[in-house]
């Protein structure tokens, strides 16, 4: 009995240091990502629009879009990041406006 105990122990322990390895990892790449945003390269740029477009709404991600909008010197780039900002003011305005239908 005491041999099962321990062997679930360190099973137990070895799972849960593989799901703190893995939220670090998950948690840099959305930091690269953000930080891609204002690459010097229009590919990387590109990319982690691609990534923000995934993600959900807020806004720190609402005013780090429109930032890039601001900053961003090609024209297609600036297009593809108002669409994702449209989508998400869209999505943070259904999320206000849910809880009051709801109140009525």
């Amino acid at each position: 009995m005491n041999r099962k105990l321990r062997t679930a122990a360190i099973t137990v322990l070895a799972a849960a240091a593989a799901a703190a390895l893995a939220a670090l990892v998950v948690r840099d790449q959305i930091t690269r990502h953000q930080r891609d945003l204002f690459s010097p390269r229009a590919f990387k740029r590109l990319a982690a629009l691609g990534h923000m477009s995934r993600e959900p709404a807020s806004v720190a991600s609402i005013r780090l879009l429109r930032d890039f909008i601001a900053w961003e010197p090609k024209r297609l780039l600036r297009e593809r990041a108002w669409a994702i900002v449209d989508r998400m003011e869209d999505e943070a305005v259904g999320r206000v406006a849910r809880p009051e239908a709801l109140v009525e």
